[in-house]
């Protein structure tokens, strides 16, 4: 693409460049070359962008001028995503139904739906129109599904789920799995629950690879429109995730948690049964929630705490073992 066509698409303001400069593709901004389009959004990059081979260079609308032709954006990282769009089109899935697919004589599925080999929809399901589910996709009966669902291979959605518009499920995510529900009996032993309540997935939502979002025994199990779900996470029975908010790689919510709006919970985040992190917060990488977090908090640690006093924390710990000689040397 031409860079004004680039530039159009995203919106941005062409700077220093010749609008008739042929892209071919992007790259990062160390590994670009000539033809190639790349990006700074982090300060730390900038020395890099002055001595970029690539062709032009998406920057903020204050970054300092450099001798490469220059995209300015309000969010370098979002028009650098969009014109990742621009030159990696979604595969198209033609319409049809593969022979080896199984369909319920009752399911009833939208115009413009892909069903691939070997892919399961039972009874009394209803999709809606321009599904793609590829190969070993299983759909139990009564599960209902929006409109633009796509499902990986071997993605399974339980029993009586609901999904909405534009949910992208990834390579191997259950959805509707039975909530880790026992009882104890008097003997000792484990007596199972029943989980009949059912998983719902608003709008536009996305859970990556082998994740698990459980259903529970009475309520639901609720993940609301926008979240974006990491690969290897687990979402609890009767937990009510809000809306627009992440969840990264391994993340565990214990049963009957609730997330709030745009709450980001980072890599291998625990979350305690029955805790509430408030709207906007965030939860940094290994950290262990065990009481309810406030609004817009920024915690870390095990338990977690507020971030600046782990930081302290953390910045004593190296030093214990010599506190500890000074205080015994002065209790001889």
């Amino acid at each position: 693409m031409k860079l004004s066509a680039i530039a159009a698409a995203l919106q941005v303001r062409l700077e220093n460049g010749d609008p008739e400069t042929k892209i071919t593709g992007l790259n990062g901004i160390e590994q670009a070359g000539p033809g190639e389009l790349t990006f700074v959004s982090n300060p730390k990059y900038g020395a890099l962008a002055r001595s970029t081979r690539a062709s032009a260079v998406i920057v903020g609308e204050d970054f300092p001028a450099i001798s490469a032709a220059m995209l300015r954006a309000k969010d370098p990282y979002l028009a650098f995503a969009r014109a990742l769009e621009l030159f990696n089109k979604p595969r198209v899935y033609a319409a049809g139904v593969h022979p080896t697919a199984v369909v319920h004589e009752s399911a009833r599925i939208g115009p413009g739906a892909h069903i691939a080999p070997y892919a399961v929809i039972g009874e009394d399901v209803e999709i809606g129109a321009n599904a793609v589910l590829l190969s070993h996709v299983v759909i139990y009966p009564g599960v209902r599904i929006g409109d633009n669902f796509f499902a990986h291979a071997r993605a399974t959605v339980r029993e009586n789920c609901r999904i909405g518009n534009n949910v992208l499920l990834q390579n191997g995510v259950v959805i509707g799995s039975d909530g880790f529900g026992f009882a104890k009996t008097a003997e000792g032993h484990w007596h199972k629950i029943p989980q009949p309540a059912p998983v719902i997935i608003e709008d536009d939502v996305e859970v990556q690879a082998n994740s698990c979002i459980d259903r529970a025994s009475v309520g639901e199990t609720r993940i609301g429109r926008g979240v974006k779900v990491d690969n290897l996470v687990q979402v609890g029975h009767g937990t009510h995730v809000g809306e627009d908010a992440l969840l990264c790689a391994q993340v565990g919510l214990a049963g009957s948690t609730e997330i709030g709006n745009r709450v980001i919970l980072t890599g291998q985040v625990g979350v305690v049964g029955h805790c509430k992190v408030g709207d906007d917060a965030i939860v940094t990488p290994q950290s262990g929630v065990a009481a309810n977090i406030p609004a817009k908090a920024l915690v870390s640690g095990a338990p977690a705490v507020d971030h600046r006093a782990w930081l302290k924390y953390s910045a004593i710990l190296p030093k214990l073992p010599d506190l500890v000689r000074v205080l015994r040397a002065k209790i001889k």
